[in-house]
């Protein structure tokens, strides 16, 4: 039986040892968690409502173990992941406030001697493939509507995080969910394509790399079951003339570093009018200078090590080609340990004076404390350059301008367009990407799509 164990990122003390599904397991997984679907698709939403509250509530009991845990086996400081817990909370009850608008029967323009409507069926099982870096949150994305429409959910959770997944079959469980009808598992690749290729399963959501991305698309391609991709970013930041430049500052750096950058619609390149380049990198490098990296259950800590044991050296590499090509590294740029002489810390970096020869770091995707700064003259250039980027999941403006914001806003390839804020998800509005971004949405009344099918009724009430 194959395993992988689960490495705490500040101690390297083993946090868990996790065995995976073998592929004599696979049928007697889905064929429970289809039946629990079929009985499950017979309630009525108001009994669905009812389940996924009384899970919010017991998440709310099981809070500090569930934050301790996230924070053990990826690194981000304590206080962030408590307030993964609550953002995941506010996200499923402001799905669930969603339900019925989304779920409910449409009915058609009458016509004499006819019905006619379109009803949002369940697609059987739902298989959420999550990430590690906000294991809660890209997990509850998925989970919540699947269940509010009738579906069963099989959570394969990334290697790092797996007690996350633990945690939603755990809390679902002791809420009174049905046999089956939220499952936690670790599995292999090879596995994970087998549940893929169930008929029961109706959609598939994936979180994580292009790589990972393209394997579970072909996976699902060979059955045309849909597949939902969220496959990360390189996500843009413009300071306009007209910017509030303090308050750009703050937001911009904390956009480019909360999570140690291990964010997918994190702030990753940076692009300011040359009114304000030399004060903006003035103000950015003294608020870079600010983190503190340490013990991330430590209050005083702001920012905790890397997830992956790969990644500070990744990053050393694309601060090096930055500097080959001119680059001013203002600070940080090293694997690094806190004074404790524990933890794989990357020392918070800026770079001044970059370009898009800078590959790694202005083009391709960083996913750390690193980010570069690069001088613009006008709109038109920031546009070109916010779009030369394989990826599009956010971008972002800082200007006092909201006609700006629109213009621009429209000419940039991204799934969501911010102003004057980053970084951020609203539960109200589609959470979509374009390019190698991946395709699909979730949140909003259109996460619901996703994990139903169309209907139509067609009746002749008179003959």
């Amino acid at each position: 039986m194959s395993s992988h164990r689960i490495d705490n990122p500040y101690t390297g003390e083993t946090v868990a040892e996790r065995k995976h599904l073998e592929d004599r397991e696979v049928e007697g997984l889905v064929t429970r968690a289809f039946r629990a679907h079929k009985a499950w698709a017979k309630t009525l939403l108001p009994e669905r409502l009812a389940l996924c509250e009384r899970f919010c509530q017991q998440v709310e009991k099981d809070a500090e173990r569930i934050a301790r845990e996230v924070t053990q086996q990826m690194g981000k400081p304590l206080g962030q992941s408590r307030g993964e817990v609550k953002t995941m909370l506010m996200r499923a009850r402001t799905m669930m406030g969603l339900a019925a608008e989304a779920l409910r029967d449409e009915p058609l323009p009458p016509v004499p001697g006819f019905t006619r409507l379109v009803r949002h069926e369940p697609v059987g099982i739902v298989l959420a493939i999550g990430a590690w870096n906000y294991p809660l949150l890209i997990t509850v994305n998925v989970v919540i509507p699947a269940v509010l429409a009738g579906n069963a959910v099989i959570i394969k959770q990334a290697n790092r995080t797996a007690l996350c997944g633990d945690a939603f079959a755990r809390n679902f469980a002791e809420a009174g969910a049905p046999e089956g009808l939220v499952t936690a598992i670790d599995a292999s690749h090879e596995t994970t394509a087998r549940i893929i290729a169930r008929p029961e399963v109706g959609f598939v959501s994936f979180t994580g790399s292009v790589r990972g991305g393209h394997e579970v698309y072909r996976e699902g391609a060979k059955r045309f079951v849909d597949v939902g991709l969220e496959l990360g970013g390189k996500d843009p930041a413009y300071v306009a003339p007209d910017a509030d430049l303090d308050h750009a500052i703050a937001n911009v750096v904390d956009g480019a570093f909360y999570n140690a950058g291990q964010s997918c619609c994190g702030i990753e390149r940076i692009y300011v009018h040359a009114s304000l380049y030399d004060n903006f990198v003035e103000g950015a490098l003294a608020e870079v200078r600010k983190y503190a990296l340490g013990d991330p259950l430590m209050t005083s800590t702001s920012m905790g090590p890397m997830a992956q044991p790969d990644a500070p050296q990744k990053l050393e590499a694309q601060v090096e080609e930055a500097k080959a090509k001119g680059g001013r590294i203002l600070t940080g740029g090293k694997a690094t340990r806190d004074a404790a002489g524990h933890g794989r810390f990357f020392d918070p970096c800026l770079v001044a004076d970059a370009n898009h020869s800078m590959n790694g770091l202005m083009v391709e995707e960083s996913f750390g404390p690193i980010v570069g700064v690069q001088k613009v003259a006008d709109d038109d250039e920031a546009v070109k350059l916010m779009n030369d980027s394989p990826y599009g999941l956010t971008a972002a403006i800082w200007t006092r301008d909201q006609e700006r914001a629109f213009r621009m806003g429209s000419q940039i390839e991204t799934g969501t367009f911010f102003m004057n804020r980053c970084d951020y998800l609203d539960p109200m509005l589609p959470w979509t990407g374009v390019k190698d971004t991946g395709k699909g949405a979730s949140l909003g009344k259109y996460g619901f799509q996703s994990v139903t099918r169309l209907k139509s009724f067609n009746f002749r009430t008179q003959t």
